[in-house]
C-alpha cells in the first residue's frame, strides 16, 4: 500500500508554495540591502562622503548581519521561522525609507554644510541606520534554509535550495539595474530614491511572507519529512519516528547541538572557505559601480547593466547548475561541487582583472558570478546537512558570521586601498583570498553527504 495519493499533493503543493515564497521574500531583501552597492558613486560626489567612510559602512553593517544570521540562527531553530523573517523585511524597508529622508532633517540636526555636503553628522546618521539595517537584514536567511530544512528532502536539497538560492541574484539585478536607471536618468542628485523606491516595493514581501508560510509539514496536517520517508518504506503506515530530539532533555539538547555544530570540524572548514569566497563576492557586490566606472571607464546605467546581467545570467546559472552537479554526480556531497566553483571563480576574477577588453571583462565578471554563485548557495546547503535539520539554523548563523566578516577585507580595506592606491591592490589580495579558500574546502573532500548518522551516534552517548 503506498502513500495516500491525496497526501502526496498536498505535501507537493505546500513544499514547492515555501520555495516559491521564499524566493519572492528573500529577492526582496535584496531590494534594501544591495541599493547601497549603487548609490556609492553618487553619495560620493554629492555628498562629498569618502570611500573610506562608505567601506566602514560596508564592514560594520556585514559584520553585524553575520552575527544576526547567527542570533536569528540559533532563534529560529526554537521560535517560529516566517514571523521573524516576516519582521525583519519591514524592519529593514523602514531604515532604507529612514535613510532616503534623513537629510531632511537638516536643521533639527547639523547634517549639511553651506554647499549641500554631508557633515559628519549626516555621515554617522546614515552609517548607524546601515548598521541597524544589518542586523535586521540577519532575519532573512536562517528561516530561509531553516523551512527548506524541514519540507525539502536532504537528497533533493542542494538542487531545491540552490533554486531558491536564485533570489539572490534576482534581486541584486533587479535593484542595481533599477539604481543604475534612476542615476542616469535624473543625475546623482536623487541617490536618495536608492533607498525609498526598493524599499516601497519590498514592503509587498511582508504580508507575502507572514500568510505565505508555514513553520513544519504539521501546521497543515502533513507528516514530518521523516514521517514521509518511514510512509514510503513501510507502503504508507503513518506510524513513523518522532523527532530524535522531541523527548531530549535541554542540557543533554545542548550537548548534541554542540556536538553537531560548535565541535564539528565540517561546519569551521565551510566557514573558513565561505569567508574566503565572500571577500571576491563583496567586492563585487559592493564595488562593482565604483570599479566599473573609475577602472574600466564605464557610466553608470551601463555599469548597472552590466552588474545586473552578471548577477541575474552568471549568478541564477551557477547556482542552479551547482545543486544540480551535486545530487547528480557527487551524490548530494556538495564540498565536492564547491571546490571546483572556487578555483574557477579565482581563475574568472583574475582574467577580469587583468584584461583590457570591455567585451572580455564583462565576459569574466558573469564568469566570475556564475562559478561564486556556486559555494554561495551550496554552502548553506552543506551546513544544514552536516549539522542536520536540527541544528541547520545555528550551524547557518556560524558560516554567516565567517562569511560577512569578510567585510573587513572587502569594505574598510579594500575602501582604503582603492582610495589611496586603485583597484590592482584589491584585485590581488581578492584572488589570494579566492585561492586560500580552494585550498580549504579541499580539506572536506572526503566527508560524507551529512551527518545524520553523525546525528544519531551523538544521541546514543548523551543518553
Amino acid at each position: 500500500m503506498a502513500i495516500d495519493n491525496n497526501i502526496k499533493k498536498k505535501y507537493h503543493y505546500w513544499e514547492w508554495r515555501t520555495i516559491a515564497v521564499l524566493f519572492v521574500g528573500y529577492a526582496l531583501f535584496y531590494f534594501v540591502r544591495k541599493n547601497l552597492g549603487m548609490a556609492i558613486p553618487a553619495m560620493e560626489k554629492e555628498l562629498d562622503i569618502t570611500k573610506t567612510e562608505l567601506g566602514v559602512f560596508l564592514t560594520i553593517h556585514s559584520i553585524i548581519y553575520g552575527v544576526s544570521r547567527y542570533i536569528n540562527g540559533i532563534l529560529v531553530d526554537r521560535f517560529s521561522k516566517k514571523k521573524i523573517m516576516s519582521l525583519g523585511l519591514l524592519l529593514t524597508c523602514v531604515v532604507n525609507i529612514m535613510i532616503c529622508f534623513s537629510p531632511k532633517l537638516n536643521g533639527v540636526l547639523n547634517l549639511l554644510d553651506s554647499e549641500g555636503k554631508a557633515t559628519m553628522g549626516l555621515v554617522y546618521l546614515i552609517g548607524t541606520l546601515w548598521v541597524f539595517n544589518g542586523y535586521f537584514q540577519g532575519m532573512g536567511v536562517p528561516p530561509c534554509v531553516s523551512l527548506m530544512a524541514h519540507w525539502i528532502k536532504p537528497n533533493e536539497l542542494a538542487t531545491k535550495q540552490s533554486l531558491w538560492n536564485v533570489s539572490h541574484s534576482i534581486g541584486a539585478g533587479i535593484v542595481v539595474a533599477l539604481c543604475g536607471f534612476m542615476l542616469d536618468t535624473w543625475g546623482y542628485s536623487v541617490w536618495y530614491l536608492c533607498f525609498l523606491v526598493p524599499a516601497l516595493l519590498a514592503l509587498i514581501g511582508v504580508p507575502l511572507l507572514w500568510y505565505g508560510l508555514k513553520d513544519d509539514p504539521t501546521d497543515v496536517g502533513l507528516p514530518t519529512l521523516e514521517q514521509m520517508e518511514q510512509m514510503e518504506q513501510s507502503g504508507g503506515s503513518k506510524k513513523a519516528e518522532k523527532n530524535p530530539l522531541e523527548n531530549i532533555s535541554e542540557s543533554k539538547r545542548k550537548k548534541i547541538v554542540n556536538r553537531m555544530v560548535y565541535a564539528n570540524p565540517y561546519i569551521w572548514i565551510i566557514a573558513v572557505s565561505n569567508f574566503c569566497i565572500y571577500v571576491i563576492r563583496l567586492t563585487i557586490l559592493d564595488w562593482g559601480g565604483s570599479f566599473l566606472t573609475e577602472e574600466k571607464g564605464m557610466g553608470i546605467a551601463a555599469a548597472g547593466n552590466m552588474l545586473a546581467t552578471t548577477e541575474i545570467i552568471g549568478g541564477s546559472l551557477g547556482m542552479l547548475l551547482a545543486g544540480w552537479i551535486s545530487d547528480k554526480f557527487f551524490g548530494s556531497k556538495a564540498h565536492r561541487t564547491c571546490f571546483f566553483c572556487i578555483v574557477f571563480a579565482t581563475l574568472s576574477f583574475l582574467l577580469f582583472w587583468q584584461c583590457d577588453s570591455l567585451v572580455l571583462s564583462f565576459i569574466f565578471l558573469v564568469l566570475s558570478a556564475f562559478f561564486i554563485y556556486g559555494p554561495q548557495a551550496l554552502y548553506g546547503v552543506c551546513a544544514s546537512q552536516q549539522a542536520t535539520k536540527f541544528a541547520a539554523g545555528t550551524g547557518n548563523g556560524i558560516i554567516g558570521i565567517f562569511g560577512y566578516a569578510s567585510s573587513l577585507i572587502s569594505g574598510v580595506v579594500f575602501g582604503a586601498m582603492a582610495e589611496s592606491g586603485g583597484w590592482d591592490q584589491v584585485f590581488l589580495i581578492s584572488v589570494i583570498f579566492g585561492a586560500v579558500g580552494a585550498i580549504a574546502i579541499g580539506l572536506m573532500w572526503k566527508a560524507p553527504a551529512d551527518g545524520y548518522e553523525k546525528l544519531n551516534k551523538v544521541i546514543k552517548e548523551v543518553e
